[in-house]
Formats: C-alpha cells, sequence, structure tokens
C-alpha cells in the first residue's frame, strides 16, 4: 500500500509541465559520450574541454571563455575578482535567481537594489545610476528570461562611475543585443547549463567569459585548485629548494617566483571531459532548440494578444529573445493573476512564478533589506507576473493543449471583458 502510495506522488500530474530538460538530448550526444570514454585519455582537463571554450568564446564574441562546474560557481569566481573590501558596494537586480547574489552574503561589501524596468524585468537603467556612490565597485544584472537589458545605457552609465559590470546570463545563451552576445557586452559574463537551461552539460555546468588576461589567470588557477594569487619573478632564489625533478610541480622553478598579492584559495571547479563534450554537441544544437522557443512563444504571443487584459513584454527592436522564460503581466484585476494561475493549474498546466524579489527574503532583509526598496518589483510580483512553460521538450500537441488551456482560462477569468476575437 505505501509503495504503490509512494508511487501514485510520482505521477506527472500535468500535461503541460514546466522545463525539467531545456534542451534535447539524443543520438548525437550518445555518440559522443562513447567517444570520449572509449579512449584512455583522463576524463579531465583535457582536450574537449579546450574545444568546449573555444567554440564557447567564439559564439560569445568573448576572448576567455573558461568552463566550470556550475552557472552558481561562474557567479562565485566572478565576485571573487572584484575583490572587495569592507565598505566597498555592489548594486544588485533584485528579480533574479539567488544564486546570482549569494556569493555577496559572505562579502564584506553591502548590497544595493535596484528596482527593475517594468516592461522587461530587467534591472532598471534609469534607476541605476541614481543608486552608484564613491564605493560602488560592480553592478549584477540579469537579462531575464532571455530579454537582453538595455546594455548601452547600463555601460554607459557604469563607464562614467568606474563600475563593473557583471553579466547574469543564465538565461541569454542564444539572444542577441544589437547584433552581439550577451556574455561580451559588460565585463564580465556567467551562464549556466543547468538542466532546465538552454543547452545542459549533462545536468550541470557553467562558464565564465571575459577579455582580460589577468583574470583569466586568476580564474585558471581558482578552478584548477591552486592558490588565487598574482606572481612574478625575483633575482636570486627564494630559499633552498629540495632536491627535484624539473617536471614535478615543486621544482626550483617555483623558487624563482615571488609570490605576492594572495588573494584566498582555489577550488575544484573543472567541468568533466564528458560534459564538455556534450556541450559541443548542444552548441551545435542551440539555434535549432532556440528556434523551437520562438515557436511556442509566438503562439503564446498570438493567443495572449486578443486579451485587453494582458500586457506583453517589449524586446527592444534589433535584440533578440531565446524565452529561456515566457513572461507576461497580468493588468486587471486585483485577484485576476491568482484566478488566471489556479486555472491553469486545474487545466493541467504547470506554474512557476520566477522569481520572488531577492530583497523581500529572510537573508537579505536580515541584511536590512525590505518592503518598498524596489516597489515596481513588489507590485509586478505579487499581482501581475506570469510564467508558462516554453521549451522544446514540448510537442506540438502539448503546445496546442496550451494555447487550448489558456484561451479557456482567460475566458474563464475575464469573461465578456475579453472583447477581442480570437478565431
Amino acid at each position: 500500500m505505501l509503495v504503490n502510495e509512494a508511487a501514485e506522488t510520482v505521477k506527472p500530474r500535468y500535461q503541460i509541465p514546466s522545463a525539467r530538460r531545456g534542451s534535447v538530448v539524443d543520438e548525437e550526444e550518445f555518440t559522443v559520450l562513447r567517444t570520449v570514454l572509449q579512449n584512455d585519455l583522463a576524463l579531465t582537463a583535457g582536450p574537449w574541454r579546450d574545444r568546449f571554450e573555444t567554440q564557447f568564446a567564439a559564439y560569445t564574441g568573448s576572448r576567455y571563455a573558461l568552463s566550470v562546474t556550475s552557472g552558481t560557481v561562474a557567479l562565485e569566481i566572478a565576485i571573487r575578482l572584484l575583490d572587495l573590501q569592507p565598505g566597498d558596494e555592489v548594486i544588485a537586480t533584485t528579480q533574479t535567481f539567488q544564486a546570482s547574489i549569494q556569493p555577496l552574503l559572505d562579502s564584506p561589501a553591502l548590497v544595493r537594489f535596484c528596482d527593475i524596468d517594468p516592461e522587461t524585468l530587467n534591472l532598471d537603467a534609469r534607476k541605476f545610476e541614481a543608486l552608484i556612490t564613491s564605493r560602488t565597485r560592480a553592478v549584477i544584472l540579469v537579462h531575464y528570461g532571455g530579454n537582453p537589458a538595455d546594455m548601452a545605457e547600463i555601460c554607459a552609465v557604469a563607464a562614467r562611475h568606474d563600475v563593473l559590470v557583471i553579466e547574469d546570463c543564465a538565461h541569454a545563451l542564444g539572444s542577441g543585443y544589437r547584433g552581439r552576445r550577451p556574455g561580451s557586452l559588460g565585463d564580465i559574463g556567467t551562464f549556466s547549463f543547468h538542466s532546465s537551461k538552454n543547452i545542459t552539460t549533462l545536468g550541470e555546468g557553467g562558464m565564465i567569459t571575459f577579455d582580460r588576461d589577468d583574470w583569466a589567470v586568476r580564474v585558471d588557477r581558482i578552478r584548477s585548485n591552486e592558490v588565487d594569487m598574482v606572481s612574478g619573478p625575483v633575482s636570486g632564489i627564494l630559499g633552498s629548494p629540495p632536491e627535484t625533478l624539473p617536471w614535478m610541480k615543486f621544482s626550483e622553478a617555483v623558487y624563482r617566483e615571488s609570490f605576492t598579492g594572495i588573494h584566498g584559495a582555489g577550488t575544484n571547479a573543472t567541468l568533466s571531459e564528458v560534459a564538455c563534450a556534450v556541450g559541443t554537441v548542444q552548441m551545435r544544437k542551440l539555434p535549432a532548440l532556440v528556434r523551437r522557443r520562438r515557436e511556442i512563444a509566438a503562439k503564446l504571443d498570438e493567443v495572449l494578444g486578443g486579451y485587453p487584459q494582458i500586457r506583453l513584454p517589449l524586446v527592444e527592436p534589433g535584440n533578440e529573445h531565446s524565452y529561456h522564460l515566457y513572461t507576461f503581466f497580468v493588468t486587471e484585476g486585483d485577484d485576476a493573476r491568482h484566478a488566471l494561475v489556479r486555472a491553469l493549474d486545474h487545466r493541467g498546466v504547470e506554474i512557476q512564478l520566477r522569481y520572488f524579489p531577492l530583497h523581500l527574503t529572510p537573508e537579505w532583509q536580515s541584511r536590512g533589506h525590505g518592503p518598498g526598496e524596489c516597489p515596481t518589483a513588489e507590485r509586478i510580483w505579487f499581482s501581475e507576473h506570469m510564467n508558462l512553460p516554453c521549451h522544446p521538450n514540448l510537442t506540438d500537441t502539448q503546445v496546442a493543449l496550451l494555447c487550448s488551456a489558456l484561451r479557456s482560462s482567460l475566458n474563464e477569468v475575464f469573461g465578456r471583458r475579453a472583447v477581442l476575437s480570437h478565431s
């Protein structure tokens, strides 16, 4: 009896689920896995990693792309590169997943949350500059759902104040901004290859992109379990070197380096060869995967466009939305958003609202943040914000069911107020 009850709880409840996998894995990935596993090379830090990173750097237009074990780790390393000191400040968007700024909980820096643009849910470039002080070191933004932020204005403001720009591109692989790719628009880009993202490297993985040579040295040391430090040649030999062979790690050459500017410990954040090999295949599939997302989004736009109570996000001309998340806004009625969520859930559509404003979470309220700090984000999230399933694993049948459920739910909630034609 207990076994049957347990089995019942894991049955799929939703005909149209949110993404468990944001990309498609098939025989191409199995083939490359067999290739990697059937040779005698090491399964870490090998040629597949080099290939994946080269491919990714070329795609984003960045000088460097260094893979790590997750998007969270990429963000942790990006924040480490800031070398934050007590009294420093970092500005961050509040409308994002907790990982975007979670490393700052262990930092001596003060976080200042920036409100969002109500048309895109991205950091509001118009409110950004007012938050900058003489202690501001960086801004962390996200391209929400795959819709690029106003990078021209944000980067112009940052440049005027000598502030570094970190792009959290976890949603934005496959997006475009005025002919360029997210991850190459600011100073540092971070990407996630989690199972739900636009490509995956076997469930977890990440990438950090930038153009600076000194950061390339530091990031490679950090991810490779080396000490994060700066070294340089000195005259003479420091200390007495032990008797070693030249190829040993701690050979005489080490004693000819001056290790000053030690920033901290490294860690093992090496993405495995099998993950990187799958990543190379997924990158080749990326255009088709994003195209499928856009096809689904277009069908949802068509349904929602018939209802005056609904507002769609703004995609600026010249930008390309990758639709990692499909978002819209319910603008009429105090309880209309909640009623629509319930109606869709009843019809087998899984709804996940992303993301709860970070300045209202317990960990950041404990740091002095709270209600009223980002009023636009609060108003939209609590009364207007909606997400719908939009991922390439949805079949044509499921997409048709989704559109039908959406129409029926909208008619149920708005009744005769849905005055435009849906034919």
